[in-house]
């Protein structure tokens, strides 16, 4: 259980046993933990592993592959054997867990987190990977308006978006804009392996809170920090963020001030007004000021307090806030927002080790981000604490 006591010490290696044992833990057939997640099983692959990737130097041999175990594998072929058992020819997407009896329908969110394995394990060239019948399968999802459904269902959130982004830019097939004042672009028109960029970036401004800030999941919905960093990623993918410049004050302060106001007494942030401070949000806030340059903007020093005070110092993993049990999740997004203020570094630092850093943009360590070669737009940071970190992006003042 996290404590709530102030606490300097991080047990990276007990974090790293925790996640070790998760496979053979959910997979037990009296888990009620694995029953009632047994259909997010890719997206927790993918948290499990980005977790133990940020928890291992760069210079390291990555051996994470070997230490997750979806439905008891335990090496890297494995794991890639096994995301493709989740692939629907029939679609082109991938489902959250594996096919047979138990298949699932495929999803976006799910396709995502699949080809953010595959990039981890440097696997986006297998021959078993079709990007065509892959790239088919997001750009059908993308609706008339500009939006993105998460499977052939139709639920619309700018969540979505933001997952058509991500898989078309790991796959290599995102378009570039050639933005003009009508928000015009080279690729106008969707079709079967195109997206309508134009209609999707409108689409993404129109979620957007004029009075806060903020992003909704839909246009007219409450701002929501899960939905800001969907939104703010997506327009960096599509080289899109001067478009929060196009009001004379700046959209990006206005943003950016609502973010910071996440921040609680405790240190934590919160993803909405009166809500408590959650753990996962250290990621979903961070990420987004990381990308507009504005992470000094809250208390790191606090923020980071809190992340450690919210550890399981008996068993290892993070919870959510203090008192609560951990799961991989909480985890996941915890290092994320140790690595993003920096934390990461100052521990290491004192620990004699070397710990990767995290993406802000495609929630990958760099390091992975930089060898698949994807690029992204952000803002020009307000100090050079975030320039090492973003090379690999282009940089604009916002």
């Amino acid at each position: 259980m996290a404590t709530p006591n102030n606490t300097n010490t991080f047990h990276d290696d007990l974090h790293a046993t925790y996640i070790t044992s998760l496979g053979d833990k959910l997979d037990s057939p009296t888990s009620y933990e694995g029953a009632v997640t047994e259909h997010l099983r890719m997206s927790g692959v993918y948290w499990s592993l980005a977790a133990l990737s940020l928890l291992r130097s760069p210079n390291e041999v990555d051996t994470s592959m070997g230490l997750t175990k979806p439905r008891a594998h335990d090496e890297r072929s494995s794991i890639v054997d096994w995301v493709f058992t989740c692939w629907d020819p029939k679609s082109g997407g991938f489902g959250g867990n594996c096919s047979g009896e138990c298949a699932h329908d495929a999803h976006l969110l799910y396709t995502l987190s699949a080809l953010q394995i595959l990039a981890m394990a440097d696997c986006l060239e297998d021959e078993r990977l079709d990007k065509e019948a892959v790239v088919k399968f997001v750009c059908g999802l993308q609706n008339e308006d500009g939006s993105f459904s998460g499977d052939k269902w139709g639920e619309i959130d700018t969540r979505f978006t933001y997952c058509a982004f991500s898989c078309l830019a790991l796959l290599g097939k995102m378009p570039l804009p050639n933005w003009d004042n009508t928000y015009s672009t080279n690729n106008s028109h969707a079709s079967d392996n195109t997206i309508d960029l134009h209609k999707a970036v409108k689409y993404i401004i129109s979620c957007r809170n004029s009075f806060d800030g903020g992003f909704g999941a839909v246009p007219g919905a409450e701002s929501h920090a899960g939905q800001v960093f969907c939104c703010i990623g997506a327009l960096s993918i599509s080289h899109s963020l001067h478009l929060l410049n196009d009001n004379p004050k700046s959209d990006a302060d206005v943003l950016s001030w609502w973010l910071a106001e996440r921040q609680c007494d405790s240190g934590g942030l919160n993803g909405r007004p009166e809500k408590q401070a959650d753990v996962c949000y250290s990621w979903w806030i961070l990420s987004v000021l990381s990308i507009l340059g504005r992470v000094n903007w809250i208390d790191t020093s606090k923020l980071g307090q809190f992340i450690l005070n919210c550890q399981d110092e008996d068993d290892g993993g993070i919870a959510d806030r203090p008192y609560d049990m951990p799961d991989v999740y909480h985890t996941f997004f915890g290092l994320s927002g140790l690595s993003l203020i920096g934390h990461l570094d100052e521990i290491g630092d004192k620990n004699g080790r070397t710990y990767r850093h995290i993406d802000p943009v495609f929630a990958l360590p760099s390091d992975v981000v930089r060898r698949v070669g994807l690029n992204a737009q952000v803002a020009r940071p307000s100090g050079d604490e975030l320039e090492s970190r973003l090379s690999m992006h282009s940089v604009l003042q916002v």
